[in-house]
C-alpha cells in the first residue's frame, strides 16, 4: 500500500506541475499578443485541417487590421448582438449567466450560452468549438488572464480580427471583403449589423441569411446607438 499511495502522490505531481507548466505558456501567450497581433489562433488551426481534408492546398482568409481601421458601427453593432455589458463587467455577465441557464432548463437543451466576448476569445484563441465541463473551465482561466493583461480596447481589437466570420473567413477584414467587397474600416450600419448577427454560427449563415436573421439585424442596427465601445 506504501508503494502504491507512493507511485499515486508522484503522478498527482507530475499532472500538478504539467498544469502549471501549461497555464503558464498560455499566460505567456497572453502577455505577448497584448502588442503581438497573432498570426494564427486554435480555431483557425482546426478550420484549415477540415478544408485540406477536403483540398490540400485550402488556405483561410484572414489578414489583421488595427483598431482605428475598423468601422465604428462594427465595434457598436458587434457589442450590440454578443455582449451589451463588454465595458462594464470583468469577464463574466453573471446575469446573463443565470438568463442562459435558466433559458436551457426550460427547454431542456442547451441553445443559449451566456458568454461575453472575452470569453469567446479565449475559446477562439485557444480551444476548441467543442461542449465541455473541462472547457468552460479552461476558457474561465484563460478569461481571467486575459481581463487582468489586456484592456477592452485590446480585447475588441483582436476579437474583430481573429472571430470566425465564415467558412475559411476569419477576422473583420476578411469578412468585409468577402460580404461588401469593402473593407472593414468602411462597412456601414446596415452591414455592420447584418455581420454581427453571422457570429453565433457563421458559417450557416454565410449561405443562409433568411427573413429572420435579416429581421433580427435590424433590431441590432436600432440597439447600436447605445452601444459602449472601448
Amino acid at each position: 500500500m506504501k508503494t502504491v499511495w507512493h507511485w499515486t502522490r508522484r503522478a498527482l505531481l507530475a499532472l500538478a506541475l504539467l498544469f502549471i507548466a501549461w497555464h503558464l505558456w498560455l499566460f505567456g501567450l497572453v502577455v505577448w499578443w497584448k502588442w503581438v497581433p497573432p498570426s494564427e489562433t486554435s480555431f483557425m488551426s482546426l478550420r484549415l485541417d477540415e478544408l485540406n481534408q477536403k483540398r490540400s492546398d485550402a488556405e483561410l482568409r484572414y489578414r489583421w487590421v488595427p483598431y482605428e481601421q475598423i468601422s465604428p458601427h462594427l465595434k457598436r453593432a458587434v457589442i450590440a448582438a454578443e455582449d451589451d455589458k463588454f465595458v462594464d463587467h470583468e469577464g463574466f455577465d453573471w446575469e446573463g449567466i443565470q438568463k442562459a441557464i435558466e433559458k436551457n432548463q426550460k427547454k431542456g437543451k442547451a441553445v443559449a450560452g451566456g458568454s461575453t466576448i472575452s470569453q469567446q476569445l479565449a475559446k477562439n484563441l485557444f480551444l476548441s468549438p467543442s461542449r465541455s465541463y473541462f472547457r468552460k473551465a479552461e476558457e474561465a482561466i484563460i478569461t481571467v488572464m486575459i481581463e487582468a493583461v489586456w484592456d477592452k480596447r485590446r480585447i475588441l481589437e483582436v476579437y474583430l480580427n481573429v472571430v470566425e466570420w465564415g467558412n475559411g473567413i476569419f477576422g473583420c477584414e476578411a469578412a468585409a471583403q468577402r460580404y461588401y467587397k469593402t473593407s472593414a474600416a468602411r462597412l456601414n450600419p446596415a452591414q455592420a449589423a447584418r455581420m454581427a448577427v453571422m457570429l453565433p454560427n457563421p458559417r450557416k449563415y454565410e449561405t443562409s441569411f433568411g427573413p429572420r436573421l435579416a429581421a433580427h439585424a435590424a433590431r441590432i442596427q436600432g440597439r447600436m446607438q447605445y452601444s459602449e465601445v472601448p
